[in-house]
């Protein structure tokens, strides 16, 4: 089911995941299944299961979304301190 962007400013969405994330999740999987009955490796399926979960959105947010503002608060951007 396509679900409209609410005010025409939200990023349009499929299901339970942006239109971004199911065209990448769609050619890894085709990676991932050519990889696998060609080659016999599995890892690309998996790193595609996993990202597909990573990026189910929720209320506008995504655990993979969670992860990038953690990592960035914690140990990529530099936090500013200001002594009174």
């Amino acid at each position: 089911m396509y679900i409209y962007p609410d005010n025409l400013k939200s990023k349009a969405t499929l299901w339970l995941w942006q239109l971004k994330d199911i065209g990448i999740i769609g050619v890894c999987a085709v990676i991932s299944i050519l990889a696998l009955t060609q080659v016999g490796f599995l890892p690309p399926t998996v790193l595609t299961v996993v990202f597909a979960f990573l990026t189910i959105r929720f209320e506008d947010t995504s655990i993979l979304d969670f992860i990038k503002y953690a990592c960035g608060f914690f140990f990529f951007r530099q936090q500013f301190y200001e002594w009174r």
